[in-house]
């Protein structure tokens, strides 16, 4: 080889080798860029390839009765999902899932071709049709579970309680209000396949930490009182056939609500079903004109200011008085002449009530019911509630102060009612209803808790005790329009109504529509509970003396005998009474109970107290007395029935309440 062909070989080698080395640095370069510079970002890209991400609807915290039996609770249940990239035959997997999942073909067609790696085929499907699913194997379809909630007591309190949506969002009542504190974190489920092709699925996030943001309510409702209450409610719009109800059971020394009822019932768990008038929470949301139920509020005026004493004498005119340009009327066309201040209560004398409202004059009149709390929210944990309606004083005609003397022109709500009248109750102390006592998170630690809060001290607890007095004449009297509320051996203070309805049409009072009701407490002389009933266009029993007080009695004496024998001297209870599902504890000495029966037993012949043991020491207090205990929740044990002290029958039975959340 020549010096000039060895110099060009030369050349050239050294060209190939610095082309070689040149490249080498660029795929360097390039390699360094990729994997180290932006590797951060091709990584996420890559994972978008090949992994899919789901939003999943968070879990919800628990809401319990005051007892610790759960009103609400979340369930995870099987949805299905259909990946399109993945899906080989779109027919044949449609055709297969419309036959497990009751769905038309063509539907499923639609919703997998307009999407391009995502559609919900199916929410909340049930075990055996997820069990179908998996066991077809369909290419790009997918099984996620995801919470559902459920009511185990379907209608039970369904309005209070409310309802969610499937994206687990608060919707109405309880689960509306406290939705910071029930709703969790959302949850996330990656999705994609391994180097094999099988399915992959990845949790997103620790789930402990998410459950941490979880809290449960306890509430004040005491479920066993709610399902009597409710009970009751529907048999009586069933005999009236009326268009529906409302009834409230309330502690009135606390504002703590026991029991919230609507009839028609609610059922939230299918929240999609019915109107959005059947889910309304009726006690707190629609307002009427109260009738003679607001004849208490004046006579608690009158006699707080001093301008009349129960011995005082009104003439009740024969039946009609005249005031300005209208003729007021007795309710039923009675016809009275003078009337005692106490009778003008007893009777539910109309004209009474108006020359009593002249004393009174319309500016204190006015006063005293703003004081009572209408025309103003009472403030409970509640989403939706009304005010009320109650016009100036200063826009009152003679007329109207004439007609709010007996409940009409003038627009309340149950709940307000119910409050204002707890407030004679307890010494003239209005309080604040409530329905929650405590939030608590997962480990049953209190991080919330409510306690009875005074409004206002609306009358003197003297006043309070001369209308109490004249109130239990109105039942425990002959003649008196509560009488069919009446309980034997029971102080029961209470005041009837009957309003009639407006008609926006014919723009006047109507003749056939009323609204019933009647609200006591009991015992008058020591009150324990405070209920309303309202009967909502009663077609039969049209008088809130017919329709209402009986319901208020039914409730009041189950109430009594199934919980509290040591109110009054009442029947101990039975078996039937056992088994039904109610149950709370307001007996203060259940030795007392016994006593009052003129019973003495023996102290092992009497039940012992389970109340404050767990579950353990319970079964074994309970096995070396001999006792069949019948167990109820789990924790510790808050009630039980028959109560503490009662004597142990032949059966020796003895049903005991338990509760985690206290």
């Amino acid at each position: 080889m020549s010096g000039a062909s060895k110099k060009w070989y030369k050349f050239r080698l050294l060209t190939v080798l610095l082309f070689f080395a040149a490249l080498f640095v660029v795929l360097m370069t390039r390699a360094f860029h990729l994997q180290i510079m932006s590797g951060s970002t091709y990584k996420v890209m890559a994972e978008r390839q090949h992994k899919k991400s789901l939003p999943l609807p968070p879990e919800r915290g628990l809401i319990f009765d005051r007892n610790g039996e759960k009103l609400a609770a979340s369930l995870l249940v099987d949805s299905v999902f259909v990946d399109p990239s993945r899906v080989i035959d779109a027919d044949s997997t449609a055709s297969r899932l419309s036959t497990v999942l009751h769905l038309k073909k063509k539907q499923i067609l639609q919703q997998i071709s307009k999407s391009k790696n995502f559609c919900w085929i199916a929410r909340m499907i049930s075990p055996a049709q997820a069990g179908q699913i998996r066991a077809l194997e369909l290419d790009g379809v997918y099984l996620v579970q995801e919470p559902k909630r459920f009511y185990p007591n379907k209608e039970l309190a369904g309005q209070l309680i409310g309802s969610v949506g499937l994206d687990s969002n608060g919707l109405e009542g309880l689960e509306l209000k406290y939705e910071h504190y029930l709703k969790g974190e959302t949850d996330k489920v990656l999705w994609g396949r391994d180097a094999k092709g099988r399915k992959l699925y990845l949790a997103d996030g620790p789930a402990e930490e998410k459950k941490d943001a979880i809290h449960n309510l306890i509430l004040t409702i005491d479920n066993r009182i709610q399902y009597l209450v409710e009970s009751h409610l529907k048999e009586a719009i069933q005999k009236t056939g009326a268009r529906g109800g409302m009834a409230i059971v309330m502690d009135p020394k606390t504002g703590q609500v026991l029991a919230m009822a609507n009839e028609p019932a609610f059922n939230p768990n299918n929240f999609h079903q019915g109107n959005k008038e059947l889910k309304r929470n009726k006690a707190i949301t629609d307002v009427f004109d109260p009738g003679s139920t607001f004849k208490p509020f004046l006579a608690a005026a009158a006699l707080e200011e001093g301008v009349v004493k129960e011995t005082d004498r009104f003439y009740c005119e024969n039946g009609a008085y005249r005031v300005a340009n209208v003729t007021i009327h007795e309710a039923n066309r009675k016809k009275h002449g003078s009337l005692t201040f106490r009778e003008v209560l007893k009777y539910s004398s109309n004209i009474g009530s108006v020359k009593v409202s002249h004393k009174v004059g319309k500016q204190k009149f006015h006063q005293y019911i703003k004081s009572f709390g209408f025309g103003q929210k009472t403030g409970v944990d509640l989403p939706g509630e009304s005010g009320g309606l109650v016009r100036p004083s200063e826009n009152w005609t003679t007329v109207d102060t004439a007609t709010i003397a007996f409940g009409q022109g003038i627009s309340v709500t149950a709940l307000q009612l119910i409050s204002a009248f707890s407030a004679i109750a307890n010494q003239g102390m209005l309080m604040q209803p409530y329905i929650v006592q405590k939030v608590v998170n997962q480990r049953g630690e209190v991080v919330k808790e409510f306690t009875p809060t005074v409004v206002r001290q609306v009358i003197s607890p003297r006043t309070a005790e001369r209308l109490t007095a004249i109130l239990t004449d109105v039942v425990g009297e002959e003649g008196g329009t509560g009488k069919k509320a009446r309980i034997q051996n029971l102080g029961v203070a209470g005041k009837t109504g009957t309003s009639q309805k407006f008609d926006f049409a014919a723009k006047r009072y109507s003749r056939e529509k009323v609204r019933t009701s009647f609200m006591g407490f009991f015992p008058s002389g020591s009150p324990r509970l405070a209920i309303l009933v309202t009967i909502d266009e009663p077609q039969r029993f049209k008088w809130g003396g017919e329709a209402a007080a009986p319901v208020f009695k039914e409730i009041s004496q189950q109430i009594i005998r199934c919980f509290d024998s040591s109110i009054g001297e009442v029947p101990t209870i039975d078996r039937e009474d056992i088994s039904k599902p109610v149950k709370v504890q307001l007996a203060s000495s259940a030795a007392e109970a016994v006593a009052a029966n003129g019973e003495t037993p023996e102290t092992e012949d009497l039940l012992p107290d389970f109340r404050g043991m767990t579950l353990k020491n319970a079964l074994k207090v309970a096995q070396e007395r001999e006792i069949d205990i019948k167990v109820v929740g789990s924790g510790w044990a808050v009630s039980q029935i028959p109560t503490a002290g009662s004597a142990i029958r032949k059966n020796r039975a003895c049903t005991v309440y338990f509760t985690a959340g206290h």
